[in-house]
């Protein structure tokens, strides 16, 4: 089937009409939706690690680690799939439905093989991560084990962000909410069930597998999660439908594809490997012969500031849709009003969020871990990063924004400047030689995340990424 293929005309597109604030919204909330059930899932994983009686502690860093090394390879991902929501976006606003669904399917197999890729290296890498991080003897035996089963799930991973991102790319948001939501059910009844057990003097009784049973609710998710969407688009959904001749990973498609989500996947792979230079200095924080509590510590407050992602990605997400089928309808100006139109509403919601941080801080820590070091290491460092949460969404809104219209070179170049240029040496100085230790570390994230927005919002406002081709 050739590319060129008789162009419809995209009116009567509902994302190209009406009240741009409503529009917003709508395409938001079932993104929301689904961040916050990933996230609460997350955040319980959490809780279940840290209520493991005798290595809660070891437990939390094999859970947040392997957060880490989930969002390295969602990071790799985003090689498809930020290439895949514009690109279905751009078609999608431009009429051409049969190439944004060559498109869907090309995404697919990429997905697949980058997921494989994915499983291999953190497999192959997982000892030597948790060596940089000094976790020695059975607290790092335990940790490797942690992350090697919990790779296998990211070849399931891949293929269902790569569909999810296709279908927001075609304005439909509700499918992967419900996929996901389906998903999160399974994996907190599994894992709950796994880590306590049930009766263990009945016949049918599961005896407790403690952290293992974190890993297995995870894994029962993420696979139930890739077979799920993958049905739904056997049958087709919005315009969106697999065509087993269609799954290749060759052709210019695939080219497309891979140049536009190239630089978002560089810019991944760096800024994981910044934040696990972050880790590592973390992990240096003697801190009294608490470092331990402080490695812990930060996981949670991590795991707790992904509650601004929500929004922040929510309507990022929206942004890149619409941002991508007005410029493929050719209607720039409304472009541009949509960036800045998710930036206002999401900001909004991330200063509520950052007040809500700054006010609970003690009770939310406390409801997270049981360890009182734990609590008393990290709350004031969360405090001062609560003040910091607004630039935090707007770097993300705008990086989503340029993206979703091929623009991707830009942000790479600013997360750079933002880890490397900031977070890193700023941590080094203020944590380790002046002794700030996890303040210290959290005063060089905040600053990275304010220089970041700085960045984008100023390449956003030049408005040169309205002519980027795809």
């Amino acid at each position: 089937m050739s590319d060129e293929v008789e162009r419809i005309e995209g009116t009567g597109n509902p994302l190209l009409s009406g009240s741009l604030r409503r529009t917003v919204l709508l395409l938001a909330w079932p993104v929301l939706c689904e961040q916050v059930l990933g996230f609460l899932v997350g955040l319980y994983d959490t809780w279940l690690s840290g209520h493991i009686e005798g290595i809660s502690e070891v437990a939390t860093g094999a859970v947040g680690l392997a957060a880490y090394v989930g969002w390295l390879a969602s990071m790799l991902f985003a090689l498809v799939a930020t290439g895949t929501t514009a690109l279905v976006a751009r078609h999608r606003g431009a009429g051409e439905t049969a190439i944004a669904n060559r498109i869907m399917n090309r995404s697919l197999a990429l997905a697949g093989l980058a997921g494989g890729g994915v499983f291999t290296l953190i497999y192959l890498a997982a000892p030597w991560m948790v060596q940089l991080l000094e976790m020695t003897g059975a607290d790092g035996r335990i940790v490797v084990h942690y992350l090697r089963v919990d790779g296998v799930g990211h070849v399931a991973t891949g293929i269902t962000l790569a569909a999810a991102a296709a279908l927001r790319g075609g304005g439909n948001m509700r499918t992967p909410m419900i996929v996901l939501g389906m998903v999160s059910v399974l994996n907190v009844i599994v894992s709950t069930v796994l880590v306590f057990g049930f009766a263990g003097d009945r016949p049918w009784g599961i005896q407790p597998w403690g952290i293992d049973g974190i890993v297995a609710g995870t894994l029962a998710a993420r696979f139930a999660g890739g077979v799920l969407i993958v049905a739904v688009l056997l049958r087709g959904v919005s315009g969106l439908k697999i065509e087993p001749g269609e799954l290749r990973v060759g052709g210019e498609v695939a080219r497309r594809i891979l140049k536009i989500g190239g630089p978002a996947a560089i810019d991944g792979a760096f800024t994981w490997a910044g934040q696990f230079l972050f880790l590592m200095i973390i992990a240096r924080f003697e801190d009294s012969g608490r470092g331990g509590a402080v490695f812990a510590a930060h996981i949670v407050g991590v795991r707790l500031e992904g509650i601004t992602y929500l929004p922040a990605v929510a309507w990022g997400a929206a942004a890149a849709t619409l941002i991508g089928q007005s410029l493929g309808a050719r209607r720039p100006e409304r472009a541009i009003a949509a960036g800045h139109e998710t930036a206002r509403q999401c900001g909004l919601l991330s200063v509520v969020i950052g007040v809500v941080f700054l006010v609970a801080a003690p009770w939310l820590f406390g409801l997270m871990h049981t360890s009182a070091a734990v609590v008393e290491a990290g709350t004031f460092p969360f405090r001062v990063n609560a003040m910091f949460q607004l630039p935090l969404a707007l770097s993300i809104i705008y990086t989503s924004a340029l993206r979703g219209a091929g623009d991707t070179k830009f942000p790479l170049v600013a997360h750079m400047v933002g880890i490397f240029g900031v977070r890193l040496p700023l941590a080094w100085w203020a944590g380790i030689v002046m002794g700030g230790g996890l303040l210290g570390a959290w005063i060089a994230m905040s600053a990275d995340v304010v220089v970041r927005s700085i960045l984008l919002l100023w390449r956003y406002r030049k408005e040169e990424w309205v002519r980027t081709e795809v």
